[in-house]
Formats: C-alpha cells, structure tokens, sequence
C-alpha cells in the first residue's frame, strides 16, 4: 500500500491563521515606522530651509527671509535685487492636515508677523518652530547665533 506524502487541510489553514495573526501584529509596528519617517522628513525638509537661508544670506551679503504663507513655508530675499525675478529660492509644501507655527521669543511685540529674518553676518533671530501634522508632531528651538536646532519635542503617530 503506497502512502501519498503531503498536508492535510487542517495543517494548511492552521498555517495561514498564524500567518494572519503575525501579519496583524506587524501591520502597526509598520504604519509607525512609516510614520517617524514622514514626521522626521518634514524636520529636515524645514532644517534644509533654514541652512538655505542663513547660508545664502552669508554668500550674498544681504538679508533672507523664510516667510509663512497658507500653504507653504519660503526662502526668499528680503528685498529683491533691480531685475531680479521676484519668487522664492525654496519652499515647504504643507499638506492640509499639516501646522507649521513660529514663534519669536525675543520679539518687541506681541504678534510679529510671520517673517524670520537671517542677517548678512549668519544670525538670525531666535526662533520656536512648532509641527503639527497627521504623522506626528515636533517642537525646535533655534539658536539665533548658530542657527542649529534643539529639539524640544518630537512625538510620532
């Protein structure tokens, strides 16, 4: 009598159920790490934009600007040159979930407008920037002589 060697339909749907439950376990862990990843993007997009500007403000002797505008951050001049084309060097698209708020703790008045400004020597003025958004949220101090970041808070979804 030959035996056939092979899986009984028990063993195939007890395999697939663990397959499933490791499968459910992972799927969290996942949606987390891409989470941070996108929530740590959105900071070292926003770093990249404050080394443009304090870099190009050292390079070409005058002052720059990240400006908040609805829907986006920007790098541009504060005064724009005779024939310069008057749009921003960089930009920080912000998805609609998405909240970027500055705050100047060494402001004179109460609501400054939301202009940070890099001086032509590489300083700017001290700054707190605030993320808020559908992966996480993040809190940066800057220092207004090096203009590095001390991160504050950094919470992912």
């Amino acid at each position: 009598m030959r035996r056939c060697r092979g899986f009984t339909l028990i063993e195939i749907i007890f395999v697939v159920v663990i397959m499933m439950v490791v499968l459910l376990l992972a799927v969290p862990s996942l949606t987390g790490v891409l989470a941070d990843r996108r929530l740590r993007r959105s900071l070292d997009t926003f770093n990249d934009l404050v080394h443009q500007a304090q870099e190009r403000s050292l390079t070409e002797h005058r002052n720059y600007l990240i400006t908040w505008r609805e829907k986006s951050v920007q790098v541009r001049p504060e005064v724009f040159a005779k024939g310069e084309e008057p749009k921003p060097i960089a930009q920080f698209q912000l998805r609609s979930t998405d909240n970027l708020k500055v705050v100047f703790p060494a402001a004179l008045i109460k609501k400054p407008p939301g202009e940070w400004i890099f001086w032509p020597s590489g300083v700017c003025e001290p700054a707190t920037v605030q993320f808020a958004g559908r992966d996480g949220v993040w809190t940066a101090d800057y220092s207004g002589l090096s203009t590095q970041p001390e991160l504050t808070k950094y919470a992912a979804r």
